[in-house]
């Protein structure tokens, strides 16, 4: 146990941390989170906030009660709430019993989440009440789960009666853990293939704090903004106050960027970790409002590259002593390298628009990056031919006590993915990119993403760079289609706020005229404009280049356009529509066809209403960028024939 003069033990693992910092500063605040929806008199959301000693009780109560509930050492537990302080209590629960949470993103669509669930293998279900809805959907997914706990209701009470189910006999001693047991399951988002089960050990989960730590923390920084909960785990283990603020976690491209500065200013906080997704809105009001964040003194992001213009933008609303890092890691390995505002806005900022890619810094406390050949096959075992010289293009691969050594039953993504090096083992990131001579690493895009021309390969990150200098252009995105190593390289071109679309073919022409300028890029010759890229569900940041070049080959093919087949099948719903809105004035009546109006008004509304998730999703799939509230209305009205197109085919994404 720890003890509270000299210390907690060097191989302590979160729970014992908590349970020393809970002896040390019990009446420290541990989480302060929204109270519910209660507001305070000015309007702003109300705050409550429990301290580390009223923390670490009701986590070893809660403890205590999955142990009753049928959770145990080892128990691969579904765990199906939102982020919060009930997700925190529970997960340092389940890591005070030697539980296993399983954690999959429900943005990945359902169906993809049951199947993770499913895999996996999941023993007991911890969810709020919609959540366990989902076991009469995919009953197989839960076929394996012997203890199903509701948590998370409105009220509040439903974990709070788990507590007290376990408050009578709490576990105070948490379980002792071996650096190689199994922690938490983690799945990737699956942005760039099928999602994998991550394996989370004791020590890479102790990697992953200490380069945190190491690289980015200070003593004195006390409290934190929690935007990812991850983060927040890690940061109570540090002693750290946990500000959780009013936001929805599974998309922080939408959050209020308001009630976030209003948490930071009103709780004093000093440090935040949050996706370039979150941290342009948040520059863009703290900019507009003239607002202060005077405690603010750290800024981390990660999920996908910083660009320089926003690393500049941060500084120039923060404290002139602040640090802004842009952090590069994954699922897998969290974090691998880090970059300072400060030097990544020397020498270092011309880099993206001369078409070296994206300086992600050097490598984190813990960690050994290298490059090694491309090969879209196992590379079974390390061997002296593997690594590429610095300044040449190669596959980033990491080795370090933060690294997952495997994933969770899955041997075919392990060969794919894993290089075995003697005693260690070193893990393929599927990313391209390069080491500098004084020991940067430069991001240059996915492997999976690079577009396979007769010219030779052309990697996103490094062509994208030069065409997002163009003013009217917010982001883009290289694309290709068409077979590997004949693939026809495309950009997509997602406008700058307010540019109308009457001034694309102007702009097209510019960004041909550039293009034409760096023989890297003369091979892209087409451009398209998109409404709005899709993006990964965890970080809302990293663009989903595989959907976008199905998108782009139907634009370029015609191949999505609707056959005459297809529009007389719309005309069908059509008619359905004009006989509803027609019978009621026909002057006389008849059974028969009062039965057939019936019939039509539960087809035409109901079962039209039913078909709007499924349209949803194929938009996002297809993405073509188009409003949710305009899909719904197009079901609505068409139901599934203007989506569902019969005998189509998924082009080939580069």
């Amino acid at each position: 146990m720890p003890n509270a003069v000299t210390g907690p033990r060097p191989d302590a693992f979160f729970p014992e941390l908590l349970l020393w910092h809970a002896a040390r500063t019990p009446d420290k605040p541990a989480v302060i989170h929204p109270d519910g929806a209660r507001l305070e008199p000015g309007g702003q959301p109300a705050y409550a906030s429990v301290g580390f000693a009223g923390f670490a009780h009701d986590v070893a109560a809660c403890a205590s009660g999955l142990r009753r509930r049928g959770v145990c050492r080892g128990t691969r537990t579904a765990l199906l709430v939102p982020p919060g302080a009930d997700l925190l209590t529970l997960v340092y629960a389940m890591l005070h019993i030697g539980a296993v949470p399983v954690v999959a993103d429900p943005g990945m669509g359902l169906s993809r989440m049951l199947d993770c669930f499913q895999r996996v293998g999941v023993e007991a279900v911890v969810a709020v009440p919609q959540a366990h809805a989902l076991r009469l959907l995919r009953p197989r997914a839960f076929a394996g789960v012997r203890s199903l706990i509701i948590v998370g209701r409105r009220d509040g009470r439903a974990l709070r009666e788990l507590i007290a189910l376990g408050a009578d006999r709490p576990l105070l001693r948490p379980l002792e853990r071996g650096p190689d047991d199994l922690a938490l399951i983690g799945y990737t988002t699956g942005s760039t293939g099928p999602a994998k089960p991550v394996e989370l050990t004791v020590r890479m989960a102790r990697g992953m704090a200490r380069g945190i730590e190491e690289g980015h923390y200070t003593a004195a920084m006390e409290s934190t903004l929690v935007t990812v909960p991850l983060m927040g785990v890690l940061d109570l283990a540090a002693g750290r106050t946990v500000v959780v603020p009013k936001m929805n976690m599974g998309k922080v491209g939408s959050a209020d960027p308001a009630l976030l500065t209003d948490a930071i200013q009103r709780f004093s906080v000093n440090a935040m970790f949050a996706s370039p997704a979150l941290l342009g809105p948040l520059q863009a009001h703290l900019s507009a409002t003239g607002a202060r964040v005077p405690s603010l003194r750290l800024v981390f992001s990660g999920g996908a590259p910083v660009r320089p213009e926003l690393l500049g933008a941060l500084r120039a609303v923060l404290p002139e002593e602040a640090r802004v890092y842009s952090t590069y890691g994954a699922t897998e390995a969290l974090p691998v390298t880090l970059v300072e505002s400060r030097e990544a806005l020397s020498g270092l900022a011309a880099g993206p628009a001369a078409g070296w890619g994206v300086c992600v810094g050097r490598p984190a406390p813990g960690i050994a990056v290298r490059t090694v050949v491309v090969d879209d096959g196992p590379l079974p075992a390390w061997s002296p031919e593997l690594p590429v010289e610095p300044g040449e293009m190669g596959e980033i691969v990491v080795s370090g006590d933060a690294v997952s050594p495997r994933y969770f039953r899955a041997p075919d993504a392990d060969a794919l993915h894993k290089i075995q090096d003697g005693e260690r083992r070193w893990h393929r990131t599927g990313d391209i990119g390069w080491l500098d001579e004084k020991g940067h690493l430069w991001f240059c895009g996915r492997k999976s993403h690079r577009v396979r021309t007769a010219d030779g390969d052309l990697h996103t990150v490094r062509c994208e760079n030069l065409f997002n200098a163009h003013p009217r252009v917010a982001r883009t995105a290289l694309v290709g289609f068409g077979p590997q190593g004949r693939q026809r390289p495309v950009l997509c071109v997602e406008l700058a706020p307010g540019t109308h679309r009457s001034e694309w073919p102007r702009i097209e022409r510019e960004l041909f005229r550039l293009g034409e300028d760096n023989p890297m890029t003369k091979p892209i010759t087409h451009f398209l404009p998109h409404p709005a890229f899709p993006v990964d569900i965890r970080h809302n940041a990293k663009i989903r280049r595989e959907l976008l070049a199905d998108w782009a080959e139907g634009q370029l093919t015609q191949s999505r356009r609707p056959t005459p087949a297809d529009l007389a099948l719309r005309t069908v719903p059509l008619l359905g529509w004009a006989y509803l809105a027609a019978y009621p004035l026909v002057p006389y009546r008849n059974r028969a066809l009062t039965a057939l109006w019936w019939l039509d008004a539960s087809l035409s509304v109901a079962v039209h209403a039913l078909q709007i998730p499924a349209a949803l999703q194929a938009e996002q799939e297809r993405a073509t960028g188009r409003r949710p509230v305009t899909t719904a209305g197009l079901t609505m009205l068409f139901g599934a024939t203007w989506w569902r197109r019969r005998g189509r085919k998924r082009g080939a994404a580069g």
